[in-house]
């Protein structure tokens, strides 16, 4: 039988690809912009007939219909990446939290310490081969997918087939179902003032030739806009955001200086606009890998003049970060910080970067604090931090004593709280 003939007798309707979940099974959702949601919803109407039902996943995006009121006992959540769609039921112990490194999360499938009954996907249409893209998310669909005893697609006309390791065959596929949705988007905000000085401070550091790591948000969307000067810029990311279009078309990003994968842009998952989704779309400039390769610390490590640019929630005197929770309540997760961080502390001529605002709370709180939260949890070490900077400067720890940390991160605070933050400094004899 072709390819072609097995697909199409895999093909059926929503509550028949969803038929294939029973009870006490764990079933994996690809996140982020390939969040599945008619596969949810779908499997939402069978609540009153499944009990005790895992739902493993990393950034979900959007609302989760599986956490609403009336599912508990029958779908419970066990995250390895909180976002808004399960913040409120992990703290409310309604869900659960796996604190794991992304690298680390496709061998948590591939070991079977995590195995899956059921890999919800959301897939590009086939290829002349029958080879599906993972499209923009790859990270740990692919090790899901290829461990699960079953795989359940959504096959999206509208999703981009990106190129890489990020294939999957219609073979492998127990269900599918054919649909032509836009992808959710994820619009960009103008930085603020604050987040353009950080940028411009974090772009100081970075010299021709650097291949570069990019969250999202305002801080990493003006650093990239302050390198517009810059030449021969590369890419080794986690994701990728609508803001490097304009960097690639701009000639600013050519990635001709890589030590890795020359000339391409690294990634393993994309969220951004549809601009980005179309651009992507069969475009060999990009490789989409899974996250035990594009965020392995090894890996990342190979990529010489390496820029890990990450964020934190708070910093305390003595370099300790905090990225994935506000005191004891979970924010988020690990994600790949310390992967990039760690990576690019190995690569000749790297720069980990921790890159926050001075304050929050409209300039109520710092950012910069005595000591972390009762219950905040620490994502970076204080042996793994090189670089912190905010929109006053940047503070070089790395082989700095407890006393110089606290100059340096004093130095780079706001100027309301540096007199206290001395004298809290002093009460701990940091200085």
């Amino acid at each position: 039988m072709s390819w072609f003939d097995e697909y199409k007798k895999k093909k059926c309707s929503f509550e028949e690809a969803v038929a294939v979940v029973k009870s006490n099974e764990r079933v994996y959702i690809s996140g982020n912009a390939a969040t599945p949601f008619k596969l949810m919803e779908a499997l939402e109407l069978r609540h009153k007939e499944l009990q005790n039902v895992e739902i493993a996943h990393v950034l979900l995006f959007g609302d989760d219909p599986l956490t609403k009121p009336g599912m508990e006992g029958h779908f419970r959540h066990n995250s390895l990446f909180v976002g808004p769609g399960d913040r409120k039921a992990v703290n409310e112990g309604k869900a659960d939290y796996i604190p794991v490194f992304l690298y680390e999360i496709p061998s948590l499938f591939r070991s079977g310490l995590l195995p899956i009954d059921v890999a919800f996907m959301h897939l590009s249409p086939p290829d002349e081969h029958g080879f599906m893209s993972y499209g923009v998310e790859c990270l740990a669909s692919k090790a899901a997918a290829e461990s699960a005893k079953k795989v359940v697609a959504m096959v999206n006309e509208k999703m981009p087939r990106a190129l890489g390791d990020a294939f999957i065959h219609t073979s492998r596929v127990s269900k599918l179902v054919e649909v032509s949705i836009d992808l959710p988007e994820l619009q960009p905000i103008p930085f603020t003032e604050v987040e353009k000085k950080i940028g411009a401070n974090i772009a100081g550091l970075v010299e021709d030739g650097s291949t570069l790591q990019l969250g999202i948000g305002g801080i990493p969307n003006a650093a990239l806009k302050a390198m517009f000067d810059k030449r021969d810029l590369g890419v080794h990311t986690e994701m990728v955001s609508d803001s490097i279009i304009e960097a690639i078309d701009a000639g600013v990003i050519t990635g001709s200086k890589k030590t890795l994968h020359q000339g391409k842009v690294i990634a393993t998952f994309f969220l951004g606009t549809k601009k980005l989704y179309e651009y992507i779309d069969n475009n060999p400039t990009f490789e989409t890998h899974p996250a035990e390769y594009t965020n392995h610390p090894f890996i990342i490590g190979q990529n010489e003049k390496m820029v890990a640019i990450n964020s934190a929630i708070e910093v305390d005197l003595t370099g300790q970060i905090c990225s994935d929770s506000i005191g004891t309540r979970i924010y988020s997760g690990f994600g790949g910080q310390v992967d990039f961080i760690r990576g690019a502390a190995q690569s000749k001529g790297g720069k980990p970067i921790i890159a926050l605002p001075s304050t929050a709370k409209g300039g109520k709180l710092s950012k910069i604090v005595p000591t972390l939260q009762v219950g905040a949890g620490v994502v970076t070490t204080r042996a793994d931090v090189h670089y912190v900077v905010t929109e006053y400067g940047v503070a070089y720890l790395h082989g700095k004593n407890l006393r110089q940390r606290a100059e340096a991160l004093i130095g780079i605070s706001h100027p309301d709280f540096k007199e206290s933050l001395t004298k809290a400094a002093e009460e701990r004899k940091l200085l």
